[in-house]
């Protein structure tokens, strides 16, 4: 038997307010006006609707990290990156405080020069590795030189 906890009447039966349900087979629900907004799976897989019309699995951002990339490389503001490292002219290792389960994630990223963003390229470094633990980035100009930009911004996603 599910238990249902509703926050709108107190009761355990009606479909008013915000409605957690959850069973013996692992799924947890969160409804709002008898809609379900929101899911854990058996799996633990997090599923909500952010308004595009269906529940599904959320992917979120591993870790993202906005850095001074000139003079003495300074994390402005992140979330899951303990440090940066400054490599070189255009080289940079992001290392994260809880490492990935693996390797297959993927990095996107952005760069301002000149006070606002101008055109340019982030990316994983040429011949770096992703791995758990950190990530080697480069980033250059539209010569394809590398360049120390004032600003870097990246996410990892997995």
């Amino acid at each position: 038997m599910p238990s249902i906890i509703n926050s709108d009447d107190g009761v355990v039966s009606g479909s008013s307010g915000l409605k957690t349900t959850g069973g013996n087979d692992g799924i947890t629900n969160f409804q709002q006006n008898g809609t379900t907004q929101a899911t854990i799976t058996a799996a633990g897989l997090f599923q909500f609707n952010s308004g595009y019309g269906s529940v599904a699995t959320a992917y979120g951002c591993r870790a993202w990290v906005n850095f001074n990339g000139t003079g003495t490389v300074a994390i402005r503001a992140s979330g899951n990156v303990t440090s940066i490292t400054d490599n070189g002219t255009g080289n940079y290792t992001i290392n994260f405080t809880t490492a990935m389960p693996d390797a297959n994630y993927m990095m996107a990223g952005t760069i301002t020069r000149s006070g606002f963003p101008q055109t340019g390229t982030i990316g994983p470094r040429d011949g770096g590795t992703f791995t758990t633990s950190a990530l080697q980035i480069s980033t250059f100009d539209d010569g394809g030189s590398a360049i120390d930009p004032p600003y870097v911004g990246a996410a990892i996603h997995r």
